[in-house]
């Protein structure tokens, strides 16, 4: 029996299969609002067989946004408006998941089809906020140092954002802790300079992610999973290492994280990482197998027996896609078909079964 295809159960929800849509920012949002776009990108990949699709990078307040495009959720006009989208995957039997994010000092940038770089505030850019007073690049506009104030607003951004993906019909919940986003931000002593007690230490440069989980586990129901996507590594000398990310895990799992999702980089510009196929899935088998606790991997995975081999092998216990899905949202079953696993068409789709 394929193991790609086994079900897995975290708290109370249980995903039917392995395969898991990786977060991807569609820069198609108007206002913080999913459109027409979302419900179909997404619907696709549900009906396409994905067993859970965590929705893109969604800010938790406006200035959280990586650029204009952006999906939101810091008021309840969106909150509702995503349960269109929740109810579809949901009837499915596609377990919907929403990635809570703030973009930090990368805030303010231009589409991801666009060039690189900050947004001008003649442009609609805004200012931006993060640990440090260090631009991420000599593209991006220097961010504002974050006051005690500052950082309380945000955790309670995610506290709220969090109640609303609930309402939302979200039954997944995964925290943006990597990438160069602010969470990592203040993981990395990269990127934080700071001299209080969100700086220096490890225990320090912690604490805001701690905070954040805690808070959002607190509101919640029980039955509903976290996950935490974190950057295993910068790629980079002197910063945030995958021994790092071990006990990080270990802080998050004791905090109530069910899942780590074991990306890497984005927060050194110009890192050189040695891009492959699979090439993160040894950091998901590592956090899994010395913080234990479930992992997620996801880095160039495009082959069915690839995926398989990751489950199977117990590197990890989700298979995230990205770029695969983006090319062929039914990528789910032809690996079936590949793998001898018996799965459930739509039941529109059962002429095309054979």
């Amino acid at each position: 029996m394929s193991k790609l295809f086994s079900p897995l159960k975290i708290r109370e929800v249980e995903i039917k299969n392995r395969i898991a849509v990786s977060p991807m920012c569609m820069y198609s949002a108007v206002e913080g609002f999913p459109t027409q776009w979302h419900t179909v990108h997404l619907g696709t990949r549900a009906t396409g067989g994905a067993g859970l699709i965590i929705q893109e990078a969604t800010s938790v307040c406006p200035e959280g946004r990586i650029s204009l495009g952006d999906l939101g959720i810091w008021n309840d006009e969106q909150t509702y408006v995503y349960k269109k989208i929740t109810n579809f995957l949901t009837s499915q039997n596609c377990v919907p998941g929403i990635q809570l994010a703030h973009a930090g000092r990368k805030a303010s940038a231009h589409l991801g089809w666009e060039i690189d770089g900050s947004t001008s505030i003649e442009d609609g850019g805004w200012k931006t906020y993060a640990p440090s007073a260090v631009a991420f690049s000599e593209k991006y506009t220097e961010p504002i140092e974050m006051t005690i104030d500052d950082i309380n607003k945000a955790v309670e951004d995610f506290r709220l954002a969090a109640m609303r993906s609930i309402l939302a019909g979200y039954k997944v919940i995964e925290l943006h802790f990597a990438h160069g986003y602010l969470v990592h931000e203040f993981l990395s002593p990269l990127s934080n300079f700071r001299k209080d007690n969100y700086g220096g230490t490890f225990e320090n440069r912690c604490r805001l992610a701690l905070e954040i989980t805690k808070i959002v586990r607190d509101v919640i129901p029980e039955g509903i999973p976290l996950f935490a996507r974190i950057s295993s590594t910068d790629w980079t000398d002197g910063g945030w290492s995958i021994e790092d990310s071990v006990a990080f895990a270990k802080l998050l799992k004791d905090a109530g994280v069910d899942l780590i999702d074991c990306s890497s980089g984005g927060n050194v510009s110009g890192a050189k990482i040695p891009v492959a196929p699979g090439y993160q899935v040894p950091f998901a088998s590592q956090i899994k197998r010395e913080a234990d606790i479930l992992t997620g991997a996801v880095g160039l995975i495009t082959q069915p027996e690839q995926a398989e081999g990751i489950i199977a092998d117990n590197h990890a216990d989700l298979a995230l896609l990205g770029r695969e899905v983006l090319r062929n949202p039914y990528w789910p079953f032809e690996a079936a078909k590949k793998l001898n696993a018996d799965i459930d068409y739509p039941k529109q789709y059962l002429r095309a079964r054979q």
